[in-house]
């Protein structure tokens, strides 16, 4: 014949939309063609396919070649595509049957001397596309982290001669089962922390409902050390959250099958732009909030971000996702992450300590914490100074609660969050804190002085409302209690400001 059809995976954001891969010969002068939108890493595939044919000792036929891939309108990128072309040429020439290839979906990037290469994205088109009722050959270093999909047939292919093998059914390729690492995640323990006994419990309370926290400092307080070790104290990752963090993660490359269930921990430096912290490009690609995601996001010296990259956070901490636009495509991003952010007290940073070193005027520092918007600082739960460490107690052996102890609490208070609204503490809504976080009388009263003496705006009042509904679960009360509004009220510390 000298038509074939196959299948193959564009990716648009979280979306792996089906392209059908045509391949058509024709007479006429010899030409190998590519349409359907391909941009220049798919065009430059015509001359990997060639070599790579040649190099296997197949016949490259001397014809009209078009390769269509459609649909038309959906922009093709990245080298994905070489394996359905180069076996379309074979199955249109009839070098291999062509009555199999309908039953797979196809993706690889093609070495010119036939081996399959690695590609991006290969768990996230699994994951997309294993309702399709197809199997998925790849490359055989993609195969591990795709065959982590539930429901999913990965075949693991090393070269296209191995392929076109079991295409013609002489060799057939074993599918690929999965078999992540079920060795615990290794984290920093939060043991090794002396004192600061303060912001380990506000850390214990951001992990069991989900809160955000900034930290408020001098240097070498322990802030970074803090949120180092947050993670070891936030549940266990489930199978979906480990599923969607692993897809994301396989957008960008990075995903290692090693770390199955490890909460990814970013913490990007204060010189990156808007577009690294959120994502975009030509080709829309996640930034580190949706390279986050289900984990911790840690920028530290918060005041030392440019202001207009900091505002770009205020949309994904509302919503925990991202809407990237851009003229030729439109593309959205889930960012369900954790903010765990630090900043010094004042410009020179010792605001506040017992050496009593700083000479910034009120002046001074209210304009260096301006430099965080009110409206993101809203977004914040929790707000917490981290003093210095006395010199004297940073020479005594603290006996200090190890991380597992506190992840006990943590996932006992998550599990009554899940048994009543199945979701964290941080991510309901109005109607639901009216139902489910409406304090006892007394609570009540307590609030209401609150609102009155910080002043605090209905986002921060509700963000009150959820620390208190979390430190009750902690506690293991159902109802929520003054004493539970009292500690909740004393962590919107920046609500009063210098």
């Amino acid at each position: 014949m000298s038509l074939a059809v196959l299948y193959s995976r564009a990716l648009s954001g979280m979306e792996a939309e089906l392209v059908t891969v045509e391949v058509h010969l024709a007479g006429g002068l010899p030409s190998f063609t590519i349409v359907g939108l391909p941009e220049m890493e798919v065009k430059e595939s015509r001359e990997r396919v060639r070599a790579a044919l040649q190099n296997c000792h197949f016949d490259f036929p001397a014809r009209r070649i078009t390769v269509n891939l459609a649909p038309a309108d959906l922009p093709k990128e990245s080298g994905r595509y070489d394996l359905p072309i180069a076996l379309g040429i074979l199955a249109a020439t009839g070098q291999i049957p062509g009555d199999k290839l309908a039953d797979y979906e196809y993706a690889g990037e093609l070495a010119l001397t036939g081996e399959l290469r690695p590609i991006r994205g290969a768990l996230a088109m699994t994951y997309r596309a294993v309702n399709s009722g197809r199997a998925f050959i790849l490359p055989e270093l993609n195969a591990a982290e795709a065959a982590l999909v539930e429901g999913a047939v990965v075949y693991p292919a090393k070269t296209l001669l191995q392929v076109a093998a079991h295409l013609a059914g002489r060799e057939l390729i074993t599918p690929e089962i999965s078999q992540p690492a079920t060795i615990a995640p290794h984290y920093p323990d939060m043991s090794e922390v002396k004192g600061q006994e303060q912001a380990k419990r506000a850390l214990e309370i951001a992990a069991a409902g989900g809160h955000s926290v900034l930290m408020i400092g001098p240097p070498g307080t322990g802030k970074s050390m803090l949120a180092a070790r947050f993670p070891g104290i936030l549940p266990q990752m489930t199978e979906r959250e480990a599923l969607e963090s692993a897809a994301l993660q396989s957008l960008d490359g990075s995903f290692d099958v090693r770390r199955w269930k490890t909460r990814p921990y970013r913490a990007p430096h204060h010189t990156a732009s808007g577009v690294a912290l959120v994502g975009g490009g030509s080709n829309p690609r996640p930034g580190e909030i949706s390279m986050a995601m289900h984990g911790i996001l840690f920028l530290d010296e918060l005041p030392e971000f440019d202001r207009s990259v900091l505002e770009v956070l205020r949309e994904p901490l509302e919503s925990g996702h991202i809407t990237i636009s851009r003229a030729a495509r439109r593309a959205e991003f889930p960012a369900q992450f954790q903010l765990i952010a630090a900043m010094n007290p004042c410009p020179c940073g010792y605001y506040g300590h017992y050496n009593g070193r700083c000479h910034c005027t009120p002046d001074q520092i209210a304009r260096y914490r301006g430099k965080i918007s009110g409206p993101l600082l809203d977004r914040i739960d929790i707000q917490i100074e981290v003093p210095a460490v006395a010199q004297q107690d940073l020479l005594k052996k603290f006996a200090s609660e190890q991380s597992a102890q506190i992840q006990l609490r943590v996932e006992a208070a998550r599990l009554r969050q899940q048994a009543r609204q199945n979701k964290p503490n941080a991510q309901l809504s109005v109607t639901e804190l009216e139902t489910l976080c409406m304090p006892d009388v007394q609570g009540e009263a307590l609030l209401k002085l609150a609102i009155t003496r910080l002043d605090l705006s209905a986002r921060a009042y509700h963000r009150v409302l959820k620390m208190a509904r979390t430190i009750a679960d902690l506690a293991g009360s159902e109802k929520i209690q003054s004493v539970h509004i009292a500690e909740a009220v004393q962590y919107r510390r920046m609500d009063t400001r210098v």
